[in-house]
């Protein structure tokens, strides 16, 4: 059961912000996994629980040592993430819910980073074939969240509609989220944090299963 994370969770992280190297992580490695990895990884078992009667669902914790067949320069990240999504080869093509926590915050939310153009013209045509039902999960999903449906990657020019309450959805291209972010305070350290990703979680359900039979379909 997540605990919560605490001070000395942020102090590792800064830590591995300024001092990312195999000497310091070694040495501080004890830190890592009590106050970082330890209460990540719960987190990440309370949040399977909300999802573990959805066949083919799995809840990952990331590594924080970096793949090395990327070459980065630096050997670890400075964040550990949990991702919750259907069991797929790449997780960039396939809608997201998540939780990540770095030096400055922590956000969670849900996230569709890639969307195929031929993916996203099959999900602009069921807009227009059930504008009100599509429309009514968007407002449902904002209310419940306290947060909006939004893409950070749009179209220059919007494909056309002929319902101007859809124009907004049809100049999506990528990265849909849906996201809530939390700066560092005392409410960060405590398990109401998990309660908070829990509901968060909860209420995005309804867009997280929405993208899916999309994704579904392509397999």
């Amino acid at each position: 059961m997540f605990e919560g994370y605490s001070p000395e969770t942020v102090d590792f992280l800064w830590g591995i912000r300024l001092n990312n190297n195999r000497e310091w992580f070694m040495e501080h490695k004890p830190d890592y996994v009590k106050y970082l990895y330890k209460p990540t990884k719960a987190l990440g078992k309370d949040l399977f629980d909300l999802v573990a009667d959805k066949p083919g669902t799995l809840v990952k914790v990331s590594r924080i040592y970096r793949d090395a067949r990327m070459h980065h320069p630096l050997p670890y990240k400075e964040s550990l993430w949990i991702c919750i999504r259907q069991d797929v080869e790449w997780w960039a093509e396939n809608p997201c819910l998540y939780f990540e926590i770095n030096p400055d915050r922590v956000h969670y939310g849900f996230f569709f980073w890639r969307v195929r153009p031929q993916l996203m013209e099959r999900i602009r045509q069921d807009m227009q074939a059930n504008p009100d039902g599509f429309l009514k999960m968007i407002r449902k999903v904002e209310k419940a969240t306290g947060a909006k449906v939004t893409a950070d990657e749009l179209y220059k020019r919007p494909k056309p509609t002929d319902n101007q309450k859809l124009e907004p959805y049809f100049a999506w291209k990528g990265q849909i989220g849906c996201v809530r972010e939390e700066e560092f305070s005392p409410e960060t350290f405590g398990p109401e944090l998990g309660q908070r990703v829990g509901k968060m979680i909860r209420d995005l359900m309804p867009l997280y299963d929405y993208f899916c039979r999309f994704t579904s379909a392509q397999d």
